[in-house]
């Protein structure tokens, strides 16, 4: 989990600076009009892919490590075919449905534009749909390296190149699609190479895993995700009925700059899922493995959880303008929620998922929906972008306590250990340390530079002081990390036991 988890965190990384340089190249070589055009379009077609999907790709991350854990290579690589094969029978249909209906779709968004986006992306719902099932393979077989290569290096790099060629060449909203396209195919041909080249999928007679056991699993996760890609837009409608355009934009920032803190979880949780998948009979080794995850998701964003809450303000003026400062306290409430949800297994039921309750996934998921509408419909009317920002916090508390009840209640596991206790008490001091530094310095600027350093230390001298890294941690820290690096670590557990 710590040598994979790595890989992806610096994937995590990667993607997301791709992701900055791509963006600020598209906005400066095309209209605002072309832009929001593609943004609108890709918008409606990752709702649409939610159905291309159907889930059906997060079943191989969940069967293929138990089958390779019972030594069933021949099982593995039957559900790897199977899934993939129905991948492309539905993200074909829902391709030509979009395609179809790409005029409907720019009628009811009074974008005649909108229709020739649509039908251009139209292909992309295959390639997207083969590509998630990509993804999830190299989860299945432990391999989140080839995930890095794949997502987060070889293809944002063809489609900057791509869209770069194109958008020179004077195509416009085409070069902006076409790179986009480009960009997924020549990963996918990459991704597929490295796929077929792995010798854990080999040896054996290839078996089928009954289709029904396949789609009772990955259904109720498509519609979860259809609630999820809905959910991320509820908060702006609501914002946007009962306020203005300008408070959606500044909620966005706050939004954008709080999701940050799920840097760290989504890192684990490819290989955090299936890691739970293959030993989910075993109940010690499944409780094990949460709570270690929950402990190293938790402690490696509580310090950036400080940094973001007490350098909201700072940060929001210094990054963007003074007038984003008030998106402080929406900061401030979604931290909250989303410190909950990693506890709680991740706001996207990874460890649900991992156990087999895809069912109960959808019901939270449901019930985060239901919760987020229900709080922010009532909230922000009277407080505006906080009442959304609150609304949502504690959607996400309530969602993710009934995780934590429904894991305790089926399978008699929690992640609250004395170990996880010593995270949280090294923490307290780092708080307490930043909101000094946000009290007394009266420069902007030095509050910037000044804030992370002393959050991070002081949670780095409580830690030590309370013995929050422990002899296993040490050991893996030597898997993952450089020598100097590792033996440092070794020394001050050491040196700290010594002391005891």
């Amino acid at each position: 989990m710590a040598q994979q988890g790595t890989i992806t965190f610096v994937g995590e990384i990667l993607k997301k600076a791709f992701g900055f340089l791509v963006v600020a190249m598209i906005t400066r070589l095309v209209s605002p009009g072309v832009y929001g055009l593609f943004v609108l379009a890709t918008a409606v077609l990752h709702l649409t892919q939610v159905f291309a999907s159907a889930g059906l790709h997060r079943a191989i991350d969940y069967f293929v490590p138990q089958y390779l854990d019972r030594g069933e290579p021949g099982k593995a690589r039957g559900v790897t075919l199977q899934v993939f094969a129905l991948l492309l029978c539905t993200s074909v249909a829902t391709s030509v449905a979009m395609y179809l209906s790409a005029d409907v779709f720019a009628s009811v968004f009074d974008e005649p534009g909108l229709a020739t986006a649509l039908r251009m992306l139209a292909v992309a719902l295959p390639l997207l749909a083969v590509f998630n099932g990509l993804m999830a393979s190299y989860g299945g077989i432990k391999q989140l390296r080839y995930r890095v290569y794949v997502r987060d290096l070889v293809r944002p790099t063809v489609r900057l190149v791509a869209t770069l060629a194109l958008l020179l060449a004077g195509f416009g909203l085409l070069g902006v699609v076409g790179g986009y396209v480009v960009g997924l195919a020549v990963a996918i041909s990459l991704g597929i190479v490295l796929l077929v080249r792995q010798d854990a999928l080999r040896g054996g007679t290839v078996s089928f895993t009954p289709t029904r056991d396949v789609l009772r699993y990955g259904v109720p996760l498509a519609l979860a995700g259809v609630i999820y890609v809905v959910m991320g837009q509820v908060d702006y409608f609501v914002v946007g009925y009962f306020r203005t355009s300008e408070d959606v934009g500044i909620y966005r920032i706050g939004y954008m700059l709080a999701a940050n803190l799920l840097v760290f979880f989504s890192s684990l949780a490819p290989v955090f899922k299936p890691l739970i998948a293959e030993a989910r009979t075993d109940r010690a080794t499944v409780s094990e493995r949460y709570r270690t995850a929950t402990r190293w998701a938790l402690g490696l964003s509580l310090p950036f959880a400080a940094i973001l809450a007490l350098g909201a303000e700072t940060y929001l003026a210094l990054v963007f303008t003074p007038q984003y400062t008030v998106a402080s306290g929406v900061v401030l409430a979604l931290v909250a929620g989303y410190l909950v949800s990693v506890t709680a297994g991740g706001p996207d039921g990874a460890l649900l998922q991992g156990l087999g309750y895809s069912r109960l996934v959808f019901v939270n998921t449901g019930l985060l929906l239901v919760a987020n509408v229900a709080f922010s419909v009532t909230l922000v009317p009277r407080y505006g972008i906080l009442g959304a920002g609150v609304g949502t916090a504690l959607a996400l508390t309530l969602s993710g306590i009934a995780a934590l009840a429904e894991v305790y209640y089926f399978k008699g596991i929690h992640p609250f250990t004395t170990e996880l206790g010593a995270v949280v008490l090294a923490w307290l001091p780092a708080v307490a340390a930043g909101w000094v530094v946000v009290a007394v310095v009266p420069e902007p600027i030095v509050v910037a530079l000044a804030l992370p350093v002393v959050v991070l230390v002081t949670y780095a001298l409580a830690g030590r002081a309370l013995g929050v890294l422990t002899p296993r941690d040490v050991e893996i820290a030597e898997t993952v990390l450089p020598n100097r690096v590792a033996s440092r670590v070794r020394s001050h557990v050491e040196t700290g036991a010594s002391d005891d």
